[in-house]
């Protein structure tokens, strides 16, 4: 089991930056993938970005823009989001647990309460 905690979230405007956090507990392996994903209001949920001990990968409208990273030594997971707009404006999720660097949360055994982003135009 692995508990997953995200904090960071909040509200800013329009070209703003925010760096999400998770810190993992629990039987977290640092072999196993761990990921981001958002789901805005009446949307579905989608994969953000996932990383590894050998790289990671980022939904292809977001790359330049958001970036994931990882401190095994403190189990924890980061999202660098910048130049934010009304569109990023969801509920973020941790992830974790996956054997590939996926984007589809049916890979993701664990997952953490969400924080959410609002971003003002």
């Amino acid at each position: 089991q692995v508990d997953l905690v995200e904090s960071g979230g909040g509200s800013v405007q329009a070209g703003g930056s925010m760096r999400l956090s998770c810190a993992a507990s629990g039987n977290v392996d640092s072999r196993d993938i761990m990921g981001w994903f958002r789901q805005a209001p009446g949307k579905k949920r989608e994969g953000v970005a996932a990383i590894g001990r050998d790289g990671d990968t980022h939904r292809e409208s977001l790359k330049g823009r958001f970036l994931i990273s990882r401190d095994n030594a403190k189990n924890t997971l980061y999202l660098q989001m910048n130049i934010l707009n009304a569109e990023d404006t969801a509920m973020y999720y941790c992830a974790a647990g996956s054997k590939y660097y996926s984007l589809q949360e049916s890979d993701y055994p664990y997952w953490g309460q969400g924080t959410q982003v609002t971003v003002s135009s």
